[in-house]
């Protein structure tokens, strides 16, 4: 699933690579949120390496209680990011592992919906 976005120019403070920030929304499940949390406690492994091997940082998951609306935050290095990584077989298996818990699109991966960035403060 190729999303569009709006990019906010940063750099990393330790190497100086470029970087953007992103945020999008997802939906959970009513009921889901400690179950949620249980399973991205025990993150893959293989998927927290892809995920940081691929430039992504800073990646941070808020929930709205009121509508089980996820807000996910990350700051990315290079042209991807996690919304990029699909076509892999780790994230495919995370997807069907979460998808019972998400409102999913029929491949599995989760509705996600970007939000632009509307205010920054260093």
């Amino acid at each position: 699933m190729q999303i569009s976005r709006i990019f906010a120019p940063i750099t990393n403070p330790q190497t100086h690579i470029p970087m953007r920030r992103e945020a999008f929304k997802m939906f959970l499940n009513p009921g889901q949120k400690e179950e949620y949390k249980r399973r991205h406690a025990n993150l893959f492994p293989e998927l927290r390496r892809l995920l940081s091997e691929s430039g992504v940082r800073n990646y941070s998951i808020y929930l709205d209680e009121d509508t089980n609306t996820l807000y996910a935050y990350q700051e990315l290095e290079g042209d991807g990011g996690s919304q990029d990584l699909g076509a892999t077989e780790i994230c495919q298996k995370w997807w069907a592992y979460m998808a019972d818990i998400m409102k999913t699109n029929p491949d599995n991966s989760p509705v996600s919906i970007p939000l632009p960035e509307m205010f920054h403060m260093d």
